[in-house]
């Protein structure tokens, strides 16, 4: 079963690049741009990622990215994740950057956007792995922010495939984000959003998002299955939900193979993704073969999952249906 997960043609549709960042990478960029940094090794800086929360994990996280700062950090930043999904057989990848993360520390905007997006033009080149960009709004700033940034992106339309909205969710609610998710739509941009699990009013979000946003997706959205009514219209709406098993074991000390199980059988477009990897220490393979081995999932249960990232990716329908092809050949050679 491992073997088989390992080889399989995938796609992720739940990565941050700033959660790729990983120790080495850190540290060299650290010295070049002379920042100093709180632990003495990569190894101890590894030891201290101890999350319990999504605060606790946040809090890290931030710091983390005070050594990106010029376009070559993001170029290196991303190709280097890219080449790590390139080894575990990911064929397509949408990558979440946050934006107002590095313009709040000096950094521009345009830096920001011109490393990622000429590192993905260079692995789909050299790799041959396609990528494609959604903006995150960061939720605990305020809307007036994101719709700044959203405006600072639009000489960049054509690098972006989506938006979405992510950190921390306490306290704010979709619905804060309304104005700046439909001016999105208008410019022709997919929407998702987060609704991370356990958090607060997670259910009121949950709604929010496919009521009032009407999001094309939800990442996480396990908090769903409380509710048989958000489970329906999760379903009419055709969404899919982006599963992160390694990073939700954080917060509620579960793969959460259980609740992935219930979305199988009610026919949820689930899908499994490594969300913060270089944090998490887990990419998409370990991810799905951890879930695989918690929750003793079959390999056509994988396969659908796997299926379900390429069927709900943001991508035309002749792309997607090659994309199948690949994943249905390689299932079916395997199987001989």
């Amino acid at each position: 079963m491992q073997r088989f997960i390992e080889n399989m043609p995938k796609a992720e549709l739940h990565v941050h690049i700033e959660g790729t960042l990983e120790p080495e990478l850190s540290f060299a960029l650290a010295k070049k741009n002379k920042v100093e940094l709180s632990y003495e090794t990569p190894e101890a800086l590894i030891s201290a990622y101890d999350f319990n929360d999504l605060p606790s994990f946040l809090t890290i996280y931030y710091a983390g990215m005070n050594v990106l700062i010029e376009e070559d950090d993001f170029y290196q930043l991303t190709y280097d994740y890219l080449n790590k999904a390139r080894s575990q057989e990911i064929l397509y990848v949408e990558i979440f950057f946050d934006p107002q993360a590095h313009t709040v520390r000096g950094v521009s905007f345009d830096t920001v956007i011109t490393g990622i997006h000429k590192a993905q033009i260079d692995a789909e080149r050299e790799l041959g792995i396609k990528s494609q960009l959604i903006m995150c709004f960061l939720r605990d700033m305020s809307a007036e922010s994101a719709m700044q940034h959203l405006l600072l992106a639009t000489p960049h339309l054509d690098w972006l495939i989506g938006v979405g909205l992510d950190s921390d969710e306490r306290n704010n609610p979709p619905s804060k984000f309304y104005d700046v998710f439909s001016e999105a739509k208008k410019l022709g941009l997919k929407l998702t959003m987060h609704c991370d699990v356990n958090q607060k009013n997670t259910l009121v979000h949950i709604k929010q998002c496919i009521n009032e946003v009407k999001v094309d997706r939800i990442d996480h959205g396990i908090n769903a299955l409380e509710s048989e009514a958000l489970c329906k219209l999760i379903k009419e709406n055709k969404l899919g939900l982006t599963v992160c098993p390694v990073s939700n074991q954080f917060v509620v000390q579960s793969l959460t193979s259980d609740e992935i199980h219930q979305m199988l059988e009610k026919d949820i477009l689930v899908t499994i993704n490594s969300d913060d990897p270089a944090y998490f220490r887990a990419y998409l393979n370990e991810n799905l073969i951890k879930l695989q081995k918690e929750g003793s999932f079959s390999q056509d249960q994988i396969v659908t999952m796997v299926e379900n990232s390429f069927k709900v990716a943001w991508l035309d329908d002749e792309i997607k249906g090659n994309y199948l092809n690949k994943l249905k050949r390689y299932v079916s050679e395997y199987k001989q």
